[in-house]
């Protein structure tokens, strides 16, 4: 066992050095074994007169540096066996990493680190797993969150100790395997290393034993390549990382919505027990392997599996084996591959009996079936647990009669010798069924694989396939599902059926039954009826050339439930709208091609020939590449072999063209060499009458290649590449997942990048950062996110730009952390309108063009055009809903005359939702755009209907006219809005270095911009006195009288009593309270012509008027500024003014407003606000911390930042 170093002074006394190396000592006990001599005596009689044998072990391990006299205990042993276990470790692990010490001293603290680590990790495996967590395990999870900054949704899995590779140095720490990252952490020697990986990031996992790296395992993201060693149980921690990867890349294929294992515990969901979250992982590996093993349905969940002997009696055997128990079907699995493989549906079940025990067949069970076939089990530990358990099943099932096995359809001979052929494969099927059983229960063993490859006869073809794929036991525990899929699914319309419709007569068209309607109906009904079951593939091509085949060999139903067992089983994510599982293959196929091949596999890779060859290959099974007859020969196998049989014969295929595919030069001959061998493939047992291949003009020429017989074909690649494993299939396939996925995320990255319009301003560069900065908020929200999040509302069927989306509470961190306009505590105000600004269909999310279009306006353009953004994030509808009330009154109620400016102008960058859009409509129109049908109705043109595509040229065209409008387009400006402007100035200067002036020249400018607007007023109110009269008769006409404005004068003049600061609180609620007012008098009274918005404003402008007097107090407590405290006094003085207090009840004042050319032409007198706009900032610094702190991929102490990843 291992021990904690203690020191030892006299290393010698008593003990006897039997192996030695630079860095350890193996010690043996004097008096212990042979010899020994008179030392060994004394030795051996002091242990036992002193009994101190319990306390010392005769073997022991020491750790010694070469010019140290202190000797170190690590380990000590009862036996030689057990001390040898430890002495190969530290051998195999730590001998060449401690060589790479300089310092003795430093060796030493190493040795006794990882020491320290095995016995922790040796005691925490030892920790009771109950239903409480262990104490160890949760300390460590909250060690983790405190150290890497991780939320309450983040549940770690497991935690093990390691080193990893920092350089050519190791760093002993502990390494945190949670749902969603893997973590590390070490402090060794005053040098601290802290880094998190997404496992979404993963690019390669891999573990291998190298020279500089002993045992280790690689993890590979974009830009790392991180080295994880001296694990004490390496294949555990493997083993669960790669699972942990997996369920990663799954999440990136988005596939949980139709094929989520709905076992999974989903990260948000609390997790009191955390022992347990490995174990639903492990249970969930297991359920997978038994499912794919047995070929049964995705629902199933194994219960466990006990050790037993199964009664042959085609060969008068009892075959050991695993017994495998799940919730439908009991199953057998021998220890030797191919002896017997048994399938047991409990519906089949009818007695269960315990038989007597004996010492020859102790604790038998037998089970009887439908098909009056009898399994005797022997050797079951848990007997009686497991009649219960059948017992119980058979109680709660309902006796029913179980449809017979449909054979295929006969057809018509042509020639008797094939006849013959067809004759004597029945009868050996029929000997097969007599000796094997028939039907579900039917023992497969290695006579089964042989019949298969000799050829299935074509009246089985369809009962066996059924079997073999295990289609079978999914329809007869459906039954009238197809029927009910059918009748929901006809006059349905969907992009799947539009392609669907397009590809009907392109399936077989070689093939009679599909030359007339009848036959295209059936692949019509059976096509659409999976297209409405699984959205999520829906309809992808070569499905309709495999489903063709599927229903010459059986019923529309059975035809149905063979696709469902090929997509979502035998070969997953293959018919997905990227193919995923089809290119997944086809990596595997190139490095098998590599292993077996490599002569042949650096050509084929110049050449380029396996993307191009594999993938219709696979697609289609070798249906669209091969005459059927004998095509459907390599279906016969694929259904019993799985996708081994596919990468055997395309491996043979290459083999047998070997050095005429080494001689081509281009692809294309490479292509027509492998075309005309797979066109010349016959089979020459089909009965069935010959049907043209439509490649057969492939093989016209001088000397058309020699026939092939599909029966050699098989033989050859079961001879030459049976070494095949289905085991080393799925780890390959798992390699390669990760290679495909994030190959396919980059060019998903790359596709979005160029979709950016050109005048954007930021690089390529730039612009994919920004994108993975971006996709990981989107990541993050799909983690620990509520129900309303991004994640849950991803449609894989979205173009690329749309695949990621984040909301608004996402954006206002990426907001924070990247804008050039830091406003202190107004930035997530700030952020808030510049989402609402940028959330066009108000689904409140927005994509990754929207996001940089917003980022864009604050960094790219001129004064202008910043101006702009700046401006528009102050008028509806940027503004929050509370103020857009009130400000969107004064925008509606503007003077009539203004009503052409309303028109709004979209940014040249095409940056903001059309004015028109907010404030053009008419009043109904308005209305009708505040429920729900809207956002349904914007839905249903994403989606899949004729007219998605009008609506995307409309909008596309709506685009290109915006860019024709001008400044002169822009709405104006209320008194509100103006506040609100002046208040995210005056806060966005608060950390610059030129704060001072800053303010001086907003002050400055905004006291000119007051005057302005005061001017407009006093011009307005002139121009409209004349009509007062005629206007207030028209208003109580048409409603209750308006309300005397102003009754008492100096209501408006109060302003806060209190200091600064209270001001400064109580600007929001003026605005508030101004906004109420406003609210209030506009349904008091609605008065019509061109100067009745007059009437509803005077007490509110009034109102206003406080409302810039207290923000400037404010200003002028905070600054001192004499310019800002004159404005105090002219606002002031301007509400107290003669004219106001004079004014009758019925006079009106007119709106308070102010243009956008009059602020630009206000800052533009101030050089160092033009110096401040236009003051270039680069991007790149803001987005590496941004992602230093999304990933923490640090080398640094930087995980005390609060909220990392959350």
């Amino acid at each position: 066992m291992w021990l904690a170093p203690e020191e030892v002074l006299v290393a010698h006394a008593l003990w006897v050095t039997e192996r030695a190396n630079p860095f350890f000592v193996l010690q043996r006990r004097r008096g212990h074994g042979k010899g020994g001599g008179l030392t060994g005596l004394l030795v051996g009689t002091l242990d036992v007169v002193l009994d101190s044998s319990a306390r010392v072990a005769p073997y022991r391990i020491l750790h010694q540096t070469q010019d140290s006299q202190v000797y170190w205990t690590v380990a000590c042993g009862s036996c030689r066996k057990e001390i040898t276990k430890h002495w190969e470790w530290l051998e195999n692990n730590l001998l060449q990493t401690l060589s790479i010490f300089d310092n003795e001293e430093d060796i030493t603290t190493f040795v006794k680190g990882k020491i320290h680590g095995i016995i922790a990790e040796e005691n925490k495996n030892l920790q009771p797993q109950g239903d409480e967590d262990p104490g160890k395990f949760k300390e460590a999870e909250l060690k983790m969150r405190k150290q890497f900054g991780m939320p309450e949704g983040e549940k770690l899995v497991n935690y093990y100790s390691c080193s990893y590779w920092k350089g050519r140095v190791p760093r002993q720490g502990w390494l945190y395997l949670t749902v969603n990252h893997l973590c590390f952490y070490s402090f060794l020697l005053g040098k601290e290393v802290s880094l998190v990986v997404q496992w979404v990031d993963v690019t390669r996992l891999e573990k291998n034993a190298t020279l500089l790296f002993p045992e280790s395992i690689r993890v590979d993201t974009r830009d790392k390549e991180l080295f994880f060693s001296m694990f004490l149980n390496i294949s555990e921690t493997f083993k669960l990382m790669e699972q942990l990867a997996n369920l990663a890349m799954r999440q990136l294929l988005d596939s949980e919505g139709f094929l989520e294992d709905k076992a999974l515990p989903r990260p948000i969901r609390p997790h009191r027990n955390i022992s347990a979250l490995k174990r639903d992982l492990d249970a969930r590996a297991k359920n997978e392997c038994y499912r794919a093993t047995f070929r049964l349905p995705r629902d199933e969940r194994l219960d466990g599996h006990t050790g037993c002997t199964l009664w042959t009696p085609f060969n008068k055997l009892h075959n050991p084996g695993q017994m495998f128990i799940s919730n439908n079907y009991i199953c057998f699995a021998s220890k030797e591959e191919d002896a017997c493989h048994l399938i047991i549906p409990l519906r089949e079940v009818t007695i269960v009996e315990k038989a007597d025990s004996s010492s020859v067949l102790p604790s038998p069970l037998s089970i009887s079936t439908k098909s009056k076939m009898t399994f005797l089990f022997a050797n079951l530990k848990d007997r009686d647990f497991l009649v219960q358990r059948i017992s119980d099943f058979l109680q709660k099932t309902p006796s029913k009669q179980q449809g017979g096995s449909l054979g295929g359809r006969r057809v018509s001979t042509v020639d008797p010798a094939p006849e013959a052929k067809e004759k004597a494969k029945e009868e050996a099927w029929d000997i097969h069924f007599f000796e094997y059983g028939r039907g579900m229960c039917m023992y497969r063993t290695a006579k089964t694989r042989q019949l298969v490859l000799k050829g299935i006869p074509e009246s089985l073809r369809g009962e066996l396939w059924l079997l073999f794929s295990g289609a079978w036991n999914e329809m007869v525990t459906h039954p009238g599902y197809y029927t009910e899929l059918v009748e929901k699914s006809m006059g349905k319309y969907s992009l799947a059926t539009e392609e669907i419709e397009r590809d009907l007569h392109r399936s077989m068209p070689e093939h009679p039954a599909f030359q007339n309607e009848l036959g295209i109906a059936a692949l019509r009904r059976v096509l659409t009826a999976y297209a409405f079951r699984n959205p999520t593939i829906g309809y992808c091509q070569a499905m309709n050339i495999v489903t063709s085949v599927l229903l010459l060999y059986g019923s529309e139903e059975e035809a149905f439930w063979l696709l469902v067992a090929l997509c979502e089983r035998m070969l997953p994510d293959y018919y997905n709208t990227r193919v995923v599982g089809a290119l997944v293959d086809q990596g595997i196929f190139e490095e098998l091609t590599r292993d077996f091949l490599p002569r042949l596999s650096e050509k084929m890779q110049d050449l380029g020939v396996i993307s191009s060859i594999s993938l219709s290959w696979f697609l289609t099974l070798f249906l669209s590449v091969m005459p059927f007859e004998s095509a459907v020969v390599i279906v016969d196998c694929f259904f019993y072999e799985g996708i081994k049989v596919i990468l055997q014969v395309a491996l043979a295929v290459l083999d047998a063209n070997m050095e005429q595919l080494l001689d081509c030069n281009d692809e294309g001959e490479a292509m027509t060499v492998l075309g005309r061998y797979l066109d010349n493939v016959v089979n020459k047992q089909s009965i069935s009458p010959p049907i043209p291949h439509l490649h057969a003009l492939l093989t016209s020429g001088d000397d058309p290649p020699a026939e092939v017989d599909i029966f050699d074909l098989l033989k050859v690649s079961y001879e030459k590449f049976s070494s095949l494993r289905a085991e080393d299939i799925e780890q390959m396939r798992f390699k390669q997942r990760l290679k495909v996925i994030q190959s396919l995320e980059d060019t998903a990255k790359r596709s979005v990048v160029r979709a950016i319009p050109g005048d954007i301003g930021f690089s390529i560069e730039e612009l994919e950062d920004l994108y993975m900065v971006f996709k990981a908020k989107h990541m993050a929200s799909q983690y620990w996110g509520s129900s309303h999040t991004a994640a849950n509302r991803r449609d894989p069927s979205l173009p690329s730009l749309e695949q990621y989306r984040i909301g608004a509470s996402q954006f206002r961190e990426l907001f924070a952390s990247l804008t050039p306009w830091a406003c202190g505590s107004h930035t997530p105000v700030l952020a808030g309108r510049m989402f609402r600004l940028l959330d066009q269909n108000k689904d409140l999310l927005i994509n990754f063009k929207e996001f940089v279009t917003g980022m864009s306006a604050m960094y790219h353009g001129d004064l202008t055009e910043k101006l702009k953004a700046l401006y528009k994030l102050h008028l509806p509808p940027a503004l929050s809903p509370e103020e857009a009330e009130s400000a969107l009154e004064a925008t509606h109620y503007f003077t009539e005359d203004s009503s052409s400016e309303a028109s709004p102008l979209t940014s040249d960058l095409d940056l903001f939702l059309p004015w028109e859009a907010q404030e053009a409509p008419p009043q109904e129109e308005r209305e009708e755009s505040g429920n729900g049908d809207v956002r349904e109705k914007k839905e249903e043109e994403k989606g899949t209907s004729p007219p998605d595509y009008q609506h995307y040229l409309r909008m596309w065209a709506k685009e290109k006219e915006a860019q024709k409008e001008t400044i002169k387009d822009l709405p104006k400006m209320n008194q509100e809005q103006f506040v609100e402007l002046c208040k995210t100035l005056y806060n966005m200067f608060s950390e610059d270095a030129r704060e001072q002036d800053l303010y001086h020249a907003i002050a400055t400018v905004a006291s000119l911009l007051l005057r302005i607007g005061e001017v407009g007023k006093k011009f307005s109110a002139r121009t409209r006195r004349a009509h007062t009269g005629d206007h207030r008769g028209a208003a109580e006409e048409d409603g209750p009288p308006t309300p005397e404005p102003q009754q008492d004068p100096t209501r408006a003049l109060q302003p806060p009593a209190a200091g600064g600061a209270q001001g400064k609180a109580g600007g929001d609620t003026h605005m508030e309270k101004a906004a109420q007012e406003s609210q209030a008098v506009a349904e008091g009274g609605s008065g019509e012509g061109q100067g009745s918005p007059c009437q509803f404003l005077s007490d509110d402008e009034t109102r206003d008027d406080v409302s810039v007097s207290s923000y400037s107090v404010v200003s002028t407590s905070s600054l001192q500024c004499e310019d800002l405290t004159d404005d105090t006094v002219l606002v002031g003085g301007e509400a107290r003014s003669p004219m106001a207090s004079s004014r009758a009840v019925g006079t009106v004042d007119t709106d308070w407003c102010i243009s956008f050319e009059q602020i630009l032409a206000s800052i533009l007198t101030e050089s160092v606000l033009v110096n401040f706009f236009e003051k270039r900032v680069d991007i790149s610094a803001k987005i590496k911390d941004q992602k230093k702190v999304e990933r923490q991929f640090s080398t640094n102490s930087d995980h005390e930042q609060p909220g990392v990843l959350g």
